[in-house]
């Protein structure tokens, strides 16, 4: 910790490193996003995050379920625009109220921003590396930091559209000194506009949405099987490609 000529200690920066973090050099270097030995807040930033990602995997094959018969559940747990639109649907057919429909969306899609954002905050350029690889994601980082923070709280709201690397713009706004308050306003935000117009979408098509969510539901536990494979076989089926492709890359003699 600096401290000022008269020996008082020197005010925080949004430019200062946090504790436990690395700059982009070292997070290359090291598998882990935090430097030297890991803290108590290390720790528990990296279950929370392990720990939702569980959550979310061992969620999945039961979606084509709960769809139909407790969307808004689904909605809550997973942001899902499919069970956000499905609410919405239902609502049009009097089964929910629509604010519920909206309620549940912002929710689930802003419950677990807050962490992607206190990873940037805890280990600076460090959480770079632990959600993506390469140095195009180290560049987009730094520029995204240097930035103006208006683009950076547009790019907040708006990180939600397809193609935008989310949590590497939530993680950007944490490290970049974005305080926690502003963060979550400016997210609510985006997830209120995106939820909006899936809700509008939803509640527009109703009857033949719910259509569809009924097929859905009748052929669920088939679905469920086949994304179940595909969990269990696309990892391998991934390695074997990457291995074959280092056999054919390797100079023969």
């Amino acid at each position: 910790m600096t401290t000022t000529p008269g020996g008082s200690p020197a005010p925080h920066t949004p430019t200062d490193e946090p504790e436990g973090t690395t700059d982009a050099a070292g997070s290359a270097a090291s598998p882990l996003p935090w430097k030297g030995k890991a803290t108590r807040t290390d720790k528990a930033l990296m279950w929370a995050i392990g720990g939702a990602m569980l959550f979310m995997l061992v969620l999945w094959p039961l979606r084509p379920f709960m769809i139909a018969s407790a969307p808004v559940l689904l909605s809550l747990a997973t942001g899902s625009k499919a069970a956000i639109g499905a609410v919405a649907a239902f609502a049009e057919a009097g089964r929910y109220p629509i604010w519920l429909a909206v309620v549940a969306g912002v929710v689930g899609m802003a419950k677990l921003d807050w962490l992607f954002w206190w990873t940037g905050r805890q280990w600076g350029s460090g959480f770079v590396g632990f959600f993506s690889t390469g140095e195009r994601a180290e560049r987009l980082a730094l520029r995204l930091r240097s930035a103006n923070r208006w683009i950076l709280g547009l790019l907040v709201v708006f990180a939600r559209i397809p193609g935008v690397p989310s949590a590497l713009v939530y993680g950007t706004a944490g490290w970049a000194g974005m305080g926690l308050g502003t963060f979550l306003a400016l997210d609510l935000l985006g997830a209120l506009l995106i939820t909006g117009l899936v809700v509008a979408a939803g509640y527009a098509l109703g009857e033949r949405a719910i259509d569809l969510i009924v097929t859905i539901d009748e052929y669920a536990l088939w679905v469920s099987i086949a994304i179940v494979i595909g969990m269990v076989l696309l990892p391998s089926l991934r390695s074997r490609s990457r291995s074959r492709a280092r056999d054919t890359e390797e100079p023969r003699d």
